[in-house]
């Protein structure tokens, strides 16, 4: 049921009201901290707080045997939004918030020291154990997941072999557009079908030896397991350099040689794998600067030879900057 103006305007009307939705504005208190900051008893603090939950102002959760209070403006309407600037304003400069102030501070450092000691406690005892806990709050892959927040949201990207689209979709929140690029009809269309509410990925048919990409369209380039697919591997080297922007990069993660010979009469492979010094010579011959290479740790549950990345980076014009540099 919303909650009238007038409602809102009367839960403020009572200063201690208002004191208390100060205090609570972007930050989380129990009622023993409201009363410490306020001096006031807590049937006084708690009738007040039931008010101003009633009339939608504050929020409340659970931890424990605790409650915290809160106010988060994000979730007020656009009109209790402007009311309570209007409020604020007032009730802030008031002799009395200046106090509260300074008591919350108290407050807040005493609450802090606690849970420091606890934490303390928790992690002298538990670091040996603290990895398979952290993965079964957060999973295996979270940590990786939100590293990609630090790709520039303006990068074209070019999934060069995107089989079913799953790197795009990593991706594709990420940066600027992604350019997916593959010469298997029924593996593109796979794509297309799990990245169709998807609007900044461009499909593409094409042989990665050859890109359906102009000259320096894309900041980025990735190959993920795709070169040992490839005849020339060299050759593919200097083909997405021609794609790549002045200062672009390129990602490369593929397997390191290993004796899997069904996988080229199962899967088609042309390579058993790849020599990490023969990937950064073909990388410099290619043109590329400050190539590199090195082994992904080993998953215990991947069942495939173990994996390098490799990375690269278009050399770039004088004046240019290079991909993802800050522009003007």
């Amino acid at each position: 049921m919303s909650v009238s103006i007038l409602d809102r305007i009367s839960a403020l009307a009572d200063p201690t009201r208002s004191r208390i939705l100060l205090l609570l504005d972007g930050r989380e208190l129990m009622v023993g901290e409201l009363c410490v900051v306020l001096q006031l008893p807590q049937s006084t603090v708690s009738r007040h707080l039931k008010i101003l939950s009633d009339e939608g102002w504050i929020l409340a959760r659970g931890e424990g045997t605790s409650r915290f209070y809160s106010m988060m403006q994000s979730r007020l309407d656009p009109s209790a939004k402007r009311l309570w600037h209007v409020v604020r304003d007032q009730v802030a400069g008031a002799p009395g918030a200046a106090h509260d102030t300074r008591r919350l501070d108290s407050v807040l450092a005493q609450r802090v020291a606690a849970r420091r000691s606890r934490s303390q406690v928790f992690f002298s005892t538990s670091h040996a154990s603290w990895d398979q806990m952290r993965s079964e709050m957060i999973g295996q892959r979270t940590d990786l997941l939100a590293l990609l927040e630090l790709l520039d949201e303006r990068w074209v990207v070019g999934d060069l072999g995107c089989g079913t689209g799953h790197v795009s979709e990593l991706l594709s929140p990420c940066v600027g557009r992604v350019i997916a690029v593959d010469e298997s009809g029924p593996m593109l269309s796979a794509a297309r079908d799990r990245l169709e509410k998807v609007a900044n990925v461009e499909f593409r048919a094409g042989d990665v030896e050859d890109l359906p990409i102009e000259n320096g369209e894309l900041d980025v380039a990735i190959l993920f397991l795709v070169a040992h697919f490839v005849a020339d591997p060299a050759a593919l080297m200097r083909e997405v350099q021609r794609v790549l922007k002045p200062g672009g990069k390129l990602l490369l993660v593929d397997f390191l040689i290993h004796e899997r010979t069904e996988y080229a009469i199962q899967l088609g492979h042309v390579w058993q794998g790849f020599d990490e010094a023969q990937i950064v010579e073909w990388l410099d011959c290619a043109g590329f600067n400050g190539s590199r290479c090195r082994p992904l740790p080993a998953d215990p549950a991947a069942k495939g030879p173990s994996l390098f990345v490799a990375t690269a980076r278009k050399k770039s014009r004088k004046g240019v900057p290079a991909a993802g540099a800050t522009r003007g």
